[in-house]
């Protein structure tokens, strides 16, 4: 970053962990309220932060070092098996890169998602406020990937296009389309606009050995994870 673009970095109170119930965390925040996070957005990513909502942020635990930025090296990435019969299962659906932003049909089954998939967590009463609070911020070069079959929305791909790299958001879908591991869709088609966009990478956010939520990521290979010594192939 330039001396220009020098901001300030807050870190949180401890609060529960998102992956182990037995733990607490701490991020590290960008100043949410500085002019220029747009420009702050691409470097921030290139050092592991990622989004969520207006914030910019990185783990930073005093006894926790488990979340390990990851990306997908987009131009030697290659679907496997798995992969390319998850694309041929999908291939009725249709891909569109649209406006981010909160309406009720988005809405909807963004809670569905949500109730299925962390029912009891806090998150599955989304108001519309959350949804955007959460899914968007002002200053973010955000675009949502939509997948319908037909009219019928099945998935939306929140992804930030930066100019090093685009980032993995969020994702939300019908939880009554499991067949199709529209999360694994979603992900290839977020490869694909990355391609199409000349852009190297795909950030993934963060990866966590041995967490089984996490594991799906070690599928998308090369797979790049960030260290203290830098971007690194996962062995």
């Amino acid at each position: 970053m330039r001396r220009s673009d020098q901001v300030r970095l807050f870190q949180t109170l401890p609060h529960a962990c998102g992956y182990y119930a037995d733990r607490t965390a701490q991020n590290l925040v960008l100043d949410p309220a500085a002019p220029n996070l747009d420009k702050l957005y691409g470097p921030a990513l290139e050092r592991g932060f990622r989004r969520a909502g207006g914030h910019l942020y990185f783990p930073h635990c005093a006894q926790c070092h488990a979340c390990t930025p990851c990306r997908i090296d987009v131009a030697n990435f290659r679907p496997d098996r798995a992969q390319r019969r998850c694309l041929k299962r999908n291939a009725d659906l249709v891909v569109s890169e649209s406006i981010p932003g909160y309406n009720r049909e988005r809405h909807a089954l963004y809670e569905r998602y949500l109730q299925s998939r962390h029912a009891g967590g806090g998150m599955d009463d989304a108001e519309a406020s959350d949804f955007r609070r959460f899914l968007t911020a002002p200053w973010s070069p955000t675009l949502f990937m939509e997948l319908r079959l037909g009219e019928r929305l099945l998935a939306v791909a929140v992804t930030d296009v930066c100019p090093n790299g685009a980032s993995a958001v969020y994702t939300f879908y019908d939880p009554d389309e499991t067949a199709r591991s529209l999360g694994t869709c979603a992900i290839l088609q977020q490869v694909a606009l990355c391609r199409r966009r000349s852009l190297s990478w795909l950030y993934l956010g963060f990866w966590i050995d041995g967490h089984p939520k996490m594991d799906y990521k070690r599928h998308f290979k090369p797979l790049q994870i960030r260290t203290v010594e830098g971007w690194q192939a996962m062995p």
